[in-house]
């Protein structure tokens, strides 16, 4: 159990865990999100950008986390009834474009305790899928 006045550094490795599992949440949902974008509504616009924010994410992959994956460990990994179930294709994107904000935020905060620069990237990905959300629903509904 960690307490509040602990140190960054013994903290450390739960944040690198953290920042693991928010990473792949985000690249994942915007691969979703991108191959309905590409497959479902043939796309020229929205896909291409999608793509590049999904490319964008490498640089936060230049330091190797899979050390401190703990799938085993994770005490929420399985699914919530309405995490199986989605009623439509928008609602399959409102999950996906949620998931991927959300996950961009955890990330902007947890990057605060490590690289600023990273922090800035990840707020700056979030207002951009804000607008992407809006440009998806203005463009297919």
């Amino acid at each position: 159990m960690i307490n509040n006045h602990q140190s960054l550094e013994e903290i450390s490795p739960k944040i690198e865990r953290l920042i693991d599992a928010n990473l792949n949440r985000l690249k994942e949902g915007l691969r979703v999100i991108e191959d309905i974008c590409r497959y479902i509504h043939n796309d020229t616009q929205l896909t291409p950008q999608i793509k590049t924010l999904r490319h964008q994410l490498q640089s936060a992959y230049s330091i190797n986390r899979l050390q401190y994956r703990n799938i085993e460990g994770d005490t929420q990994k399985q699914s919530t009834k309405s995490e199986l179930t989605r009623s439509n294709l928008n609602d399959l994107v409102i999950a996906n474009f949620s998931r991927t904000q959300e996950s961009s935020r955890v990330l902007e905060e947890s990057f605060k305790l490590q690289n600023i620069e990273l922090s800035e990237l990840f707020k700056q990905i979030r207002y951009q899928l804000y607008g992407l959300e809006k440009a998806y629903f203005l463009s297919f509904n």
